[in-house]
């Protein structure tokens, strides 16, 4: 522990770096798995034969194994940051999807037909009644996406990637375990606080409805 502490007081500031690589990536993968997954989440509940191969394809790519799923994605798009991110966008897919189309679904439908009453158009009804009723549901999706995304995110020094999976693969390389707690504990203190601070966003959303 003694070895751990020195490590870090010696290296905090390159361990600072690595972690803004990994908030970085993962931040920009949930980003973009938003602005696909809420669309998709919304095409799923509106259209249900749809939705159900929309489903099945984001539930085959959450089950792929990360690993191989990064090594396809680098034949294709080489190494690097590029490459990592467009994996963890793919893992991120499905809990927004998912949670979008569940929290549409579960709109009361009498708010909608009350909706319609008033003569608001579908846009207007998915815009200013379903989605803010979603919300909740979307939050959930982004929470699960980001706390897989961090985990996922380690791994990425295998395929030319950055962020604390390089204190964590060179610990185990030079069998230093000083240096392996260095990736390994801040991505783990990274999951948990994403976590919590999502969670309160999601109570916030819950008690405001």
């Amino acid at each position: 522990m003694e070895l751990f502490f020195q490590y870090l007081s010696e290296n905090w500031l390159d361990l600072l770096g690595l972690t803004y690589d990994h908030i970085v990536m993962v931040f920009l993968a949930i980003l973009m798995a938003l602005i696909v997954g809420v669309p998709l989440g919304i095409l799923a509940a509106r259209y249900r034969r749809l939705g159900s191969v929309i489903l099945t394809a984001a539930n085959i790519i959450q089950v792929f194994p990360s690993l191989a799923l990064l090594v396809l994605l680098m034949i294709v798009f080489g190494l690097g940051f590029k490459t990592v991110v467009i994996g963890l966008f793919l893992y991120s897919l499905m809990p927004i999807i998912r949670n979008t189309f569940v929290g549409l679904t579960q709109v009361n439908p009498a708010i909608t037909e009350a909706g319609r009453g008033v003569g608001m158009s579908q846009l207007q009804l998915m815009w200013k009644v379903q989605l803010p009723l979603s919300l909740p549901f979307i939050a959930t999706g982004v929470r699960v996406a980001a706390v897989i995304a961090i985990g996922v995110a380690t791994i990425a020094p295998l395929i030319g990637g950055g962020g604390l999976g390089r204190e964590i693969y060179s610990g185990i390389n030079m069998d230093n375990s000083a240096r392996l707690y260095a990736g390994a504990i801040p991505a783990a203190l990274l999951a948990l606080l994403t976590d919590f601070v999502l969670g309160q966003v999601q109570k916030r959303m819950h008690v405001s409805r």
